[in-house]
């Protein structure tokens, strides 16, 4: 059921919404159904990116098998918006995923099997050969795809697909780099990434099943100019020394016995 206290897991989701009173429902059902069958303690945390419609009403008035909070993020854009959630964490193990849902939640038991064997960052890929994509997205949008990914591959540790929404990470290391990141549009994930792998941490790309769902705030019009300009920034970012890792952040092997603590499953 939704609380107003911030809860204690082992793995907290974070779900950036912004006008997202018609989709959240369902996808907050769906979500926690699936948290729920995890053998680990877990939440959501819903960011609210300035909605309109009464998205963090609806998100704080949810009922269901796992705690939901609700935050507020002023700043538009998906990328202050996901930072905002990762700061706002306190779990072993973090994530965020879309809400529309279009990542197949079925992910959620591979993400954290490998999270718990010790893998840092593990992100889904709709290029990954056992990946099963349901694309009945615009043609200008999948060549916009292919060409930012071979843009940006160097800068987010060989991932091939940079902009799946369902990623999961240590959750002190994800802290770390949500900190430094400075990307407020949708190419925050670039930078995530970029900046998981400048402190050594390996990513890890998983297959997952996908659907394009209508209703996307992504525009090919409207946001590519500024999706190019923000990875020169992320380039120019790249150039600069990385802080020598904290010891205490790095990612150990947890495995999931120890952590389940007395969250359902």
């Amino acid at each position: 059921m939704a609380v107003a206290t911030r809860p204690t897991s082992s793995l907290e989701v974070v779900v950036p919404a912004y006008n997202e009173a018609v989709r959240l429902p369902d996808g907050l059902d769906a979500l926690g159904a699936r948290l729920a069958a995890l053998p680990v303690d877990a939440s959501v945390l819903v960011v609210d990116n300035g909605s309109t419609d009464g998205t963090a009403r609806i998100a704080a008035a949810w009922r269901g098998p796992v705690p939901v909070r609700v935050i507020t993020c002023p700043e538009r854009g998906k990328g202050a918006a996901v930072r905002a959630g990762l700061l706002a964490t306190t779990a072993r193990y973090v994530g965020f995923c879309d809400a529309d849902m279009a990542t197949d939640l079925a992910g959620l038991d591979d993400a954290l099997a490998l999270l718990g064997d010790g893998h840092p960052v593990v992100v889904g890929s709709r290029r990954h050969p056992s990946s099963l994509v349901e694309d009945y997205s615009h043609p200008l949008r999948k060549v916009g795809a292919i060409v930012f990914n071979r843009l940006t591959r160097d800068l987010a540790g060989g991932v091939t697909d940079t902009q799946c929404g369902f990623k999961f990470f240590d959750g002190p290391l994800a802290r770390a780099a949500a900190a430094d990141l400075t990307t407020s549009g949708f190419a925050f994930d670039v930078e995530l990434l970029m900046h998981c792998a400048r402190r050594g941490a390996a990513i890890t790309a998983i297959p997952v099943r996908w659907r394009d769902v209508p209703g996307s705030t992504f525009s090919v019009r409207r946001h590519s100019a500024r999706c190019l300009r923000d990875v020169v920034v992320i380039r120019l970012a790249a150039r600069r020394p990385v802080e020598a890792p904290d010891p205490a952040a790095q990612p150990v092997p947890i495995p999931l016995t120890e952590i389940s603590g007395a969250g359902p499953g």
